[in-house]
């Protein structure tokens, strides 16, 4: 069985690689599925192609819930129920919304199914549960698509969310019903949520209680998630795999106690087997607080298979439950596969199993505790390596400290609060107030951790899967029991991960990346010894900028390190906004901008006649020219990149009038392989001369995804095809990359085409 269930995690593994969805005629082969049963060395092979064909059934129903492309940026009425907990920010509010029809004119549809609505400005009260009638406008979903990149599109897909959009708020807006019986869940979520800000008003660590006691996780401080990753207890602050089975362990031998006290109530039905069935009540209602998320879906099946062990008296092997956790969570949801959430969990656990069995001397409880964090940490280590590029080497002393502290204190605090809040408010409020200062005990020992400046261990550069496959059987090897020879050489499978060295340019190459940034503009280049950073992209709200978001994962990526330059062009939202987040990662060497005013620390202007040489690569800017009255646009930065056998223009937001100087100054050395179009390819730039002077192979326009400002106009893009230039977008293409170098150009590399899964097409 639990090869067969191992099989059937390959089949929905192999398809999710799918780049495209695959043909209907694949739902013929489950007529060999009854081979399984008739011909005994076909169950493997069957298994793995019954996860193929559950994952394809699960794809397909998604696709038949996709939003019609008629629909699209259209006003359209909904009426349905918000289906999730309403979010807040200074700028919006933001919830699923559940729709039961929509109308357009006088035709009326049933799909999407699922959309994530936004409300911007003044709204008035929403609850999950009610229903309402919503003039919205929505699009296909649509990310970032960027190398280590968060795939917003895959998320809204594991959401099974099939829309995205904004409620018109200059149209009619009307509130249906609210009814108990809707949502009844989320609304006792929602109503917890509200009594923890109530209770808890301006405490620090109120939006870490939330997320103990109700899995919410949307307010914590940016701040506080630093402090927990750099010291590996992020898992802590959610109703986790480890919180499900304290609740269950509680509620298993306090259930237990009080049922062999009730007189004859244990001559008709066992203490333990009473206790089972509380534990498992109790596991179910805490993991229904946290929305059933998959580290709890799998903890509350584990406790499940056990206590369905203790009702029916047999004995089960712990990696039977794992297993069997395994198989009902890729029931219930295929899509969980292409989580990190979902590895991790099932790989905390897989490791403590294996790193604890087989010994022989039982060593004292902090001994034996103090081994669960080394184990954990060592046997996740290549998974968190592999995926971020990085790991807390503090991990096994931070846990070590706050897994007792927020398990045995915080935690049973918190639950004991949350349960007082639906009987007496005020006793509720005031224990969430002591988990709180609890955890405001802990924190100063986190930020010392996180602050040591060994604490996070940054790895060169992506890595290449054949690494992690070796990583684990190195760790298999460390982790193995005594009397498995040598296991030190299980260290040799590990050298991998520190000893890979990033690709980069050769001498006399030069790497250009315009990545997708939505509506703005950010831009990576690379030399054999130096980076370069043309702009940063929008900043969209205290909590979100494309330079945290987009720019330094990518360099993570890229195994860089020192940012020897960022160019900031001009002053704008969309070319300035991620610049703060970056440098506070990556503080640059040298700063070149036309608006100092808007950045910190010492920066130049950024002016024409400046040039440098960085590994064979030539950099020149061409504008504006010193003691220049240019402003706003027309004063952008341009660089120009020269190699031996290709040259990049950049030109920022430059207008007509900046088009006209560069032509009639010095038409020559606008020439370029490849140019960023002007203004993202506004009507107002990128005239006819300046075409002819620049004369590219590839045009670049950096656009958001049905921007209101209709970028690339469809003049510009006539102009262009006219000459017979190539044209690329952010928006179809995702992050763009050339290799220039002393050959000929080779062909660019789309990253959303390379990169292409089937929920990319939805």
């Amino acid at each position: 069985m639990r090869l067969a269930i191992l099989f059937f995690l390959f089949g929905v593994v192999l398809f999710q690689q799918c780049a495209e969805l695959p043909g209907y005629y694949w739902f013929f082969t489950a007529v060999l599925l009854p081979l399984a049963k008739w011909w005994r060395m076909t169950r493997l092979p069957m298994a793995m192609l019954g996860g193929f064909l559950w994952a394809f059934l699960h794809a397909v129903w998604m696709f038949g819930n996709a939003l019609p492309e008629q629909l699209e940026g259209v006003d359209v009425e909904l009426e349905g129920t918000i289906y999730s907990l309403v979010e807040q920010d200074s700028r919006r509010t933001r919830f699923v919304f559940l729709l039961d029809t929509l109308t357009y004119g006088e035709q009326v549809f049933r799909t999407p199914r699922r959309v994530l609505l936004s409300w911007y400005g003044g709204v008035p009260e929403l609850s999950v549960g009610d229903r309402w009638r919503l003039t919205v406008r929505l699009k296909q979903p649509h990310g970032f698509m960027n190398p280590g990149g968060f795939d917003y599109e895959k998320w809204l897909f594991q959401q099974r969310i099939n829309a995205t959009g904004y409620v018109r708020t200059k149209s009619s807006q009307a509130f249906l019903a609210s009814e108990w019986y809707s949502r009844p869940v989320d609304r006792l979520r929602q109503y917890l949520r509200q009594q923890i800000e109530y209770h808890l008003e301006d405490h620090p660590f109120s939006s870490l209680i939330a997320a103990l006691a109700i899995g919410d996780r949307s307010s914590i401080q940016s701040e506080q998630w630093e402090v927990l990753t750099r010291t590996g207890t992020n898992h802590l602050m959610a109703i986790s795999g480890l919180h499900i089975g304290l609740v269950a362990g509680i509620a298993f031998f306090l259930g237990r106690w009080i049922w062999s006290r009730l007189g004859r109530a244990p001559l008709f039905v066992p203490a333990p087997r009473a206790a089972a069935i509380v534990a498992l009540l109790a596991a179910c209602g805490y993991a229904a607080l946290a929305g059933f998320s998959i580290p709890t879906q799998r903890a509350l099946i584990m406790v499940g298979v056990v206590m369905a062990a203790l009702l029916l008296q047999r004995q089960i092997n712990p990696s039977h439950g794992l297993t069997v956790a395994l198989g009902g969570v890729l029931l219930l949801d295929p899509m969980a596969v292409v989580t990190l959430g979902f590895w991790l969990s099932f790989a905390a656990v897989a490791v403590i199993l294996y790193g604890l069995s087989g010994r022989l001397h039982k060593k004292g409880n902090w001994r034996q505790w103090g081994q669960v964090q080394w184990v954990v940490s060592l046997g996740l280590l290549p998974l968190l390596a592999f995926s971020f590029q990085q790991a807390s080497l503090l991990s096994p002393l931070a846990n070590l400290i706050a897994v007792p502290w927020v398990s045995l204190a915080v935690v049973p605090l918190t639950l004991l609060g949350v349960i007082c809040l639906l009987l007496y408010p005020p006793l509720g409020g005031w224990l969430l107030l002591q988990a709180a200062n609890l955890l405001e005990l802990l924190w100063p020992v986190l930020q010392w951790l996180a602050k040591v400046e060994f604490a996070q261990w940054q790895l060169p550069a992506e890595l290449p899967l054949w690494s992690l496959l070796a990583a684990v059987v190195g760790i298999l090897w460390l982790l193995a029991p005594r009397g498995i020879p040598a296991r030190w050489a299980g260290v040799g499978w590990l050298l991998p991960l520190v000893l890979i060295n990033p690709e980069r340019p050769q001498q006399g190459e030069a790497w250009f990346t315009l990545l997708d940034v939505g509506q703005g503009l950010a831009t990576v280049i690379q030399t054999r010894n130096h980076t370069l950073v043309y702009d940063t992209g929008p900043k969209f709200s205290d909590h979100f900028d494309t330079g945290q978001a987009v720019v330094v994962p990518f360099l993570h990526r890229e195994g860089i390190t020192v940012l020897d330059m960022l160019i900031v062009g001009h002053g704008d939202n969309d070319h300035i906004g991620g610049a703060a987040s970056l440098l506070q990662e990556y503080p640059a060497r040298r700063l070149l901008t036309t608006v100092p005013e808007k950045l910190p620390g010492n920066t130049e202007l950024c002016q024409q006649g400046q040039s440098w040489n960085w590994d064979g690569v030539r950099f020149s800017v061409l504008h504006p020219a010193p003691q220049s009255t240019a402003a706003g646009n027309n004063a952008s930065c341009v660089l120009k990149v020269e190699t031996a056998a290709a040259s990049l223009l950049l030109t920022g937001d430059i207008e007509q009038r900046a088009e006209r100087r560069l032509v009639i100054e010095n038409p020559s050395a606008l020439a370029a392989t490849i140019v960023v179009a002007p203004h993202h390819g506004s009507k107002t730039s990128s005239s006819q001369r300046f075409i002819d002077a620049v004369n590219p192979e590839y045009v670049l326009f950096p656009a958001g995804y049905r921007n209101r400002f209709h970028h690339p106009h469809p003049k510009v893009v006539e102009r262009y095809r006219a000459k017979g230039v190539q044209m690329l977008d952010s928006t179809r293409h995702g992050a763009i990359r050339f290799r220039l170098g002393r050959d000929k150009l080779p062909a660019p590399e789309p990253y959303r085409i390379l990169a292409q899964r089937y929920w990319n097409n939805q």
